[in-house]
């Protein structure tokens, strides 16, 4: 009896991990943020197609290049002007052991920008604020993958509320921003 009482949960997380593998899996909605470099024989690939609109630095996208969710994060990166650069490699592993991104921050993608690490799909409004603040900070992180979050969005328009957290010098986290 317990189980039958368990079932609804499990079908929904079974439905719910369906639907993050197809949205990481699905391809960007424009080809100017696909890459198909390896890791290991190409160098990363620049998908700037128009000048920046400001003086903003270079997003540096690490990325498994089968990610379709990544490309729609760094297509969200370079609709709000920023100039992005793909870096695939089927080693995420390596990246986030260099930038220290414990197993409690992942999320597919790791960015470099200006000197901080952004991992998951942190909103542009979240970037924007740690650049003009400039805290003391290694940057930001949004563990997992949450739906409607830059990347994540829904055919239907949800959008599930999620905290950005700022990843401290010393590795602790805090809240940075708030999204619903």
């Amino acid at each position: 009896m317990k189980i039958q009482s368990k079932l609804p949960f499990y079908a929904l997380a079974l439905a719910g991990s369906t639907l993050l593998i197809s949205a990481c899996n699905a391809t960007p909605a424009t080809s100017a943020v696909v890459a198909t470099a390896s890791a290991a024989t190409a160098a990363p690939v620049d998908v700037t197609t128009t000048p920046a609109k400001q003086n903003l630095p270079l997003v540096k996208v690490h990325k498994d290049p089968n990610c379709g969710c990544c490309g729609g994060w760094a297509e969200h990166m370079q609709a709000a002007g920023f100039p992005v650069q793909i870096n695939d490699t089927t080693d995420m592993g390596a990246v986030k052991e260099r930038l220290h991104i414990s197993d409690n921050m992942m999320s597919c993608h790791t960015a470099e920008i200006d000197g901080y690490v952004v991992e998951g799909h942190v909103p542009v409004s979240a970037i924007h604020k740690l650049l003009a603040e400039r805290p003391k900070a290694r940057g930001l992180v949004l563990p997992g993958m949450p739906i409607g979050s830059p990347g994540m969005e829904s055919p239907d328009g949800y959008t599930q509320p999620f905290t950005v957290s700022l990843l401290a010098e010393d590795g602790s986290l805090s809240a940075f921003s708030k999204h619903e």
